[in-house]
């Protein structure tokens, strides 16, 4: 995932606080947060999963005219799952297994990022029910317009691999 722009904006901030249901005034109300450690209104911890929006290959961004694999009461129309996990092998699936922020400053209105994703470490274990399990962690870091380091954003996903059963079943 490359993001060329993400702007940090206010009103997006106060919304993205109000459907996680944060009310804390450091995300919405100028004067409080002026008056803060900060002095200036920011944005919440999970703020920058938003930047998927911004991303125009994002799997779950939907495309006009496209399938999408969503919710819904019907099927979709889509051909696959984005979120399966990736990679091939056992007929296994896939789930988002963690999430952690780094803030290496407080993201703030008006801060315009960039991000780049890279593939960082994977590892197997060996499950009691599931067989093997191979986790896989992706890195995105988002920089200002300095290009210096604002957030560092790590994703673990997991899968299984079922060994085949004997007999081919």
């Amino acid at each position: 995932m490359a993001i060329e722009r993400f702007p940090i904006e206010a009103g997006h901030i106060m919304m993205f606080a109000r459907s996680i249901g944060d009310d804390n005034q450091i995300y919405y109300d100028e004067e409080y947060a002026r008056g803060s450690e900060v002095g200036s209104i920011i944005a919440p911890p999970t703020f920058v999963q938003a930047s998927a929006q911004f991303d125009p290959d994002y799997p779950l961004r939907p495309a006009i005219g496209a399938p999408w694999f969503g919710s819904g009461r019907e099927p979709t129309g889509a051909t696959h799952n984005p979120m399966s996990g990736g990679g091939s092998g056992g007929g296994g699936t896939g789930l988002h297994a963690e999430q952690h922020f780094e803030y290496h400053r407080p993201l703030r209105a008006g801060d315009v990022l960039h991000a780049e994703t890279v593939q960082g470490k994977s590892w197997e274990k060996q499950g009691r029910r599931a067989g093997k399990l191979v986790f896989s962690e992706m890195v995105t870091e988002y920089r200002d317009e300095k290009n210096e380091l604002v957030v560092t954003a790590r994703t673990v996903g997991v899968r299984t691999e079922r060994v085949p059963e004997p007999g081919g079943a």
